[in-house]
């Protein structure tokens, strides 16, 4: 048996409130790490030519108010 499915057989195991509190840990865990690549990705970066053309659209009325 397989890493993958011995988390997946020990999940499926557990009790609706165990399997509560798995979902709230993982949903934390999961923003945690998209926040991790986002951070590396604005340190080295590859989200500069997106602000560059907002900061451009914005001066040249491109945008609308919310």
């Amino acid at each position: 048996m397989t890493k993958l499915e011995d988390i997946e057989k020990a999940v499926a195991s557990l009790a609706a409130e165990q399997l509560a509190e798995f979902r709230a840990w993982f949903a934390e865990f999961e923003a945690d790490r998209f926040d991790a690549d986002i951070e590396r990705g604005a340190r080295a970066g590859k989200l500069d030519g997106f602000a560059e053309q907002a900061v451009r659209d914005f001066r040249e009325g491109r945008t609308k108010d919310i």
